[in-house]
């Protein structure tokens, strides 16, 4: 359609005007597009480290990934479960990033005093139990019915058992159901603490490759059932409740989905670091593949973790925050 001139007069006279006025045209400034929003400093992460390796495997790779993504300082932590939770409460630990259980800890510190969170699972699945070496299983087939542990109590006689079956432990600080078990089951045993976790697995090696009779309190996640497919002893199936009271339990243990456990004011604080550990979440493969490497290989903590995550990429960018 053919335009008609008249339209063109008025944007002809502004041009006049201003030109004879010497009005200015106000120019609006450019305004940037909004950037993302400024991550939270991640300061200095406080983590505990509990006395059992696949512990250590999860706190490797959670350090490395803290230290060399976020730029966090990494304060780690020796402690039991118990002193653990309670540094936690007190705002000088945290995060516990391997918990088994401790419903009594969670019904005090998370759901009364409120100090602390359930902080995600850790993808891991847990199994304790008593559990004996393969030789011993294979020659006596029933000795995985506790109902027959009585039966060979001699073979588990040792110096200081007192003519009874020896059920080895590990760590004295281990929170265990054993001393009940046995009392509520009437088995001649005594339990006996090796002394850490380490000592537990020497011990375990040598009755297999000696044909020594051992019986002990052992668990999964552990990479040495990679090298010692342990045997697992058979006791009162557990069901929900069976271990409510400690002094009557009698009962197997309870299989957890483990999980992590947080400082309630770390966990709402922003830090890039509460975010990591909350998306934490790997394999029992993956743990027993990291601790192998820091126990078999000699690796140090960090060369541990960071030949995990180099061939693992895929598994862990997810569990940093986004942006």
């Amino acid at each position: 359609m053919r335009t008609s001139g008249w339209r063109r007069v008025p944007a002809l006279a502004c041009v006049l005007v201003l030109a004879l006025t010497g009005c200015a045209v106000e120019v609006q400034p450019r305004v940037a597009p909004p950037g993302p929003p400024a991550r939270t400093p991640c300061g200095t992460l406080t983590l505990a480290v509990n006395p059992w390796i696949g512990y250590e495997a999860n706190v490797a790779v959670i350090s490395s990934l803290a230290r060399n993504r976020l730029n966090c300082t990494v304060v780690e932590k020796d402690l039991s479960e118990e002193d653990a939770w309670k540094q936690l409460a007190a705002g000088e630990v945290d995060a516990i990033v391997e918990n088994w259980g401790h419903d009594d800890l969670k019904k005090r510190y998370i759901d009364a005093e409120r100090v602390a969170v359930e902080h995600g699972i850790t993808g891991n699945k847990g199994v304790i139990g008593w559990y004996v070496p393969p030789w011993l299983a294979k020659k006596y087939p029933d000795i995985t019915d506790w109902r027959k542990l009585n039966d060979y109590a001699h073979l588990f006689q040792a110096e200081g058992s007192d003519g009874k079956g020896r059920l080895l432990g590990g760590d004295p600080s281990y929170v265990t159901n054993d001393q009940a078990l046995i009392r509520n089951l009437k088995l001649n045993y005594t339990v006996s603490f090796t002394g850490s976790e380490d000592k537990l697995i020497e011990a375990f090696r040598r009755a297999e490759k000696r044909h020594d009779a051992v019986i002990g309190y052992f668990y999964a996640p552990q990479w040495f059932l990679s090298e010692v497919d342990l045997v697992h002893v058979s006791l009162p199936a557990y069901t929900p409740g069976c271990d409510a009271d400690p002094k009557r339990v009698a009962c197997d243990y309870q299989p957890y989905d483990l999980d992590k456990i947080a400082n309630r004011a770390f966990a709402e604080s922003g830090s890039p670091a509460a975010t990591l550990i909350r998306n934490f979440r790997w394999t029992n493969a993956d743990q027993n593949t990291v601790a192998r490497y820091i126990r078999v290989d000699k690796m140090s903590r960090d060369e541990a973790a960071k030949k995990w995550l180099d061939a693992n990429p895929k598994v862990w960018q997810g569990w940093l925050p986004t942006g």
